[in-house]
């Protein structure tokens, strides 16, 4: 049961991420619910990805390592 006085949390769907996204994703990544926050999508890979090996093209803000 769902308590009345909350509120629905939204779920992040594949109809949110923007094409640019899904184009851009390696052959071997894929999107699925997140394994640290579950209203939201994570990247899996389906198979291992070599340290160093890139994938783009990069949209966003990067950020240092003590920023994650």
């Amino acid at each position: 049961l769902q308590n009345p006085s909350e509120s629905p949390v939204a779920v992040e769907t594949l109809a949110d991420v923007p094409e640019h996204v899904l184009r851009g994703l390696p052959e071997d990544v894929r999107l699925f619910p997140s394994a640290v926050d579950k209203t939201r999508l994570g990247v899996w890979a389906t198979k291992s990805i070599l340290k160093g090996k890139k994938f783009g093209p990069f949209v966003g803000d990067k950020k240092k390592r003590s920023q994650v």
